[in-house]
């Protein structure tokens, strides 16, 4: 995870959990951002603005020493459309779910196979996440499954790109770098 343990100047929207205060059974907890905190998720993610952005979180431990974050992201936020630069409503419905181990953990070892290959499992579940210290920023994991959720070229409905012709230089004739020697003679 790119945001974990990022200082406020990085990541504004940010909830510290201690990982010694997890128990084995779920806390439910929820997250809404203040409208400092979604000026400061707006600047982040480079949009117009951001009009709200909350989480529902279970919060527990994972084996013996890990933790386990499951839940929902909601958000809406404002983009300038890709071509006509107006804004585009955007709105965020994910759910997400995270699992932390202990930096050195042997639960976060990559499998190898027997050539010293990866082996990775595309539809299988993440590997855990690293973490150091005593806490966890779970603000962090929220804006960063919001921020994958957001329209990378938002485009107002009903508006199609045209006009624009995409030059191949196929038609463009280079005379080769020798052509100004042929006129030139020996004497």
């Amino acid at each position: 995870m790119k945001l974990q343990g990022l200082g406020d100047m990085d990541n504004p929207f940010s909830y510290s959990v201690k990982v010694g205060n997890i128990s084995a059974n779920a806390v439910r907890v929820h997250l809404e951002a203040n409208e400092a905190e979604l000026k400061g998720l707006a600047k982040l993610w480079n949009v117009l603005n951001v009009r709200f952005l909350k989480a529902d979180l279970q919060i527990s431990r994972w084996k013996k020493d890990g933790v386990r974050i499951k839940g929902s992201v909601e958000g809406e936020l404002s983009q300038a459309c890709v071509v006509t630069l107006e804004p585009v409503l955007c709105k965020i419905n994910e759910q997400l779910e995270q699992v932390y181990v202990p930096e050195g953990s042997k639960l976060a070892r990559l499998m190898l196979d027997g050539h010293g290959e990866m082996v990775v499992d595309p539809e299988g579940p993440d590997l855990p996440e690293p973490f150091t210290g005593d806490t966890i920023d779970a603000g962090a994991l929220v804006t960063e499954f919001a921020a994958m959720a957001i329209e990378p070229y938002p485009r107002k409905p009903g508006i199609e790109f045209s006009g624009h012709v995409e030059d191949s230089g196929a038609e463009i004739i280079r005379p080769s770098p020798f052509a100004a020697l042929k006129d030139w003679k020996k004497d």
